[in-house]
């Protein structure tokens, strides 16, 4: 864990802030890096009503447009946060949320893996994947769901 980072998955919800709030303090507390990834999920056809786009590829832009700046502007917070020498890297990918996640965990050579939990209960969270319980169950390397 001391020369591995901290992978900090976001979708910039007020929940993920609060996780993390949780990996800085791993990451200052381990002494590592931290990488915060946001994945762009595939839309679920290439119908995309009530937004004016004139295509699935200029939605595709804009999503992606939009994803960069919240992750600039989260890696400046995240930064000033960060002890002298430590840094944040950002990366943005595309496609399954779980998928993406556990390769990213690989490549990056993470070393723990700090995400927040969706909080459905009932029927919702049946209804809803719940991607930090898979992430949980089939990640290599340890991960706190944070609530």
């Amino acid at each position: 864990m001391r020369t591995r980072q901290i992978l900090c998955p976001t979708d910039f919800s007020l929940t993920a802030s609060h996780a993390q709030g949780y990996a800085i303090e791993m990451a200052n507390l381990y002494g590592v890096s931290l990488r915060l990834v946001h994945v762009m999920s595939e839309p679920f056809s290439e119908h995309h009503y009530g937004i004016a786009v004139e295509s699935a590829e200029q939605l595709d832009r804009q999503i992606e447009v939009a994803a960069n700046e919240n992750l600039e502007k989260h890696q400046l917070q995240i930064q000033q946060e960060l002890n002298h020498g430590l840094t944040v890297k950002t990366v943005l990918r595309k496609g399954d949320v779980l998928d993406e996640l556990l390769e990213e965990a690989e490549v990056g050579e993470v070393g723990m893996i700090v995400i927040a939990s969706h909080g459905r209960k009932g029927i919702s969270h049946l209804l809803n994947p719940n991607i930090a319980e898979a992430l949980a169950n089939k990640a290599k390397c340890p991960v706190l769901v944070v609530k």
